[in-house]
């Protein structure tokens, strides 16, 4: 996985707008990890206490608004805190974005100490994400920081 951090940076240090740049980062991921299965972006709504959906990877959502506490998304925006749920249906305030869907991992992003918003990751597969997924979240949330 080190070599996607590289492939992280190259995309973030382009010349192309943030948007652009945000979407180069969620197709790469779902390209290059095979059970990354939906990646996507959700961002602080402005004052609001929501999510707004960013740009993403992966089959259509309604889930374009996810109000603080509701979902795994809606947890990490209050808990300030990566969650990692190996297996979504033993979960109590699961959103359902796909019935394909078995496991997902939400990290937070930061800026100047502040949640502003997070990757999201769902797989196909029960509990596949491991430490590594987790550290090279981590550097992208770091990265992606950078350019908001």
């Amino acid at each position: 996985m080190q070599d996607l951090h590289k492939r992280v940076d190259v995309i973030i240090d382009s010349a192309i707008s943030t948007e652009d740049r945000l979407q180069k980062i969620c197709q790469l991921l779902s390209d290059e990890v095979e059970y990354y299965n939906w990646v996507g972006f959700y961002f602080k709504n402005g004052d609001k206490n929501e999510l707004k959906l960013g740009p993403y990877v992966g089959a259509a959502t309604d889930h374009t608004i996810i109000p603080y506490g509701k979902g795994i998304c809606g947890q990490v925006a209050e808990s300030n805190e990566t969650f990692v749920v190996p297996d979504v249906y033993a979960q109590d305030n699961y959103l359902a974005c796909s019935i394909e869907t078995k496991a997902e991992i939400v990290v937070p992003i930061f800026k100047n100490g502040e949640n502003i918003g997070q990757i999201d990751i769902d797989s196909h597969k029960i509990n596949p994400f491991t430490e590594d997924d987790t550290k090279l979240l981590d550097y992208v949330c770091q990265r992606v920081s950078e350019i908001i």
